[in-house]
């Protein structure tokens, strides 16, 4: 079995509610969900004039490769509806994998750890409060570090249905 560090996001539809199926249709065919953040609203990044993300981290622990996990996660991606346009575009559903283990992968189908994670807040906020002392296997630094030393100023809060 190995944990993996996932993040997911959504800033098209019912944001929350894709969000819980995501995380839903991860436990029933990736492996058992065993630590949740609170959800996060964040500001659109890199595409900044569209909705903001609603975001949470997960970690899972899994029997599937990583190869096979990444092919699961973009199933769910498909079947809930996610397109893929443009780069950074607006999207029912975003799942990717942050780190599996301390494996270093990097194919055309699968980069492990996820390679912009360190300059993105709407990733370390949530996975901080999971995972504040996971060590990046490739940066050599907690999760807390490179979230201290994050240049990403968009905001990132605990987000509450109003």
């Amino acid at each position: 079995m190995a944990i993996a560090y996932i993040i997911t996001g959504a800033n098209l539809g019912q944001r929350e509610l894709a969000l819980q199926s995501a995380k839903d249709r991860i436990a029933a065919t990736c492996g058992q969900v065993t630590q949740l953040s609170a959800i996060y609203e964040t500001e659109a990044w890199g595409k900044e004039d569209q909705p903001a993300f609603l975001n949470q981290a997960l970690a899972i622990e899994t029997k599937l490769s990583p190869d096979l996990l990444m092919e699961r996660i973009l199933e769910i991606e498909l079947a809930m509806g996610r397109t893929r346009k443009a780069r950074y575009d607006a999207r029912t559903i975003d799942i990717d994998i942050l780190f599996y283990g301390n494996e270093i992968i990097n194919t055309d189908r699968v980069m492990i750890p996820h390679p912009q994670m360190q300059n993105r807040r709407f990733v370390l906020v949530p996975l901080n409060e999971i995972a504040s002392d996971f060590v990046h296997p490739v940066l050599e630094k907690t999760v807390r570090e490179m979230l201290e030393d994050c240049r990403d100023r968009l905001g990132a809060r605990v987000w509450e249905e109003v």
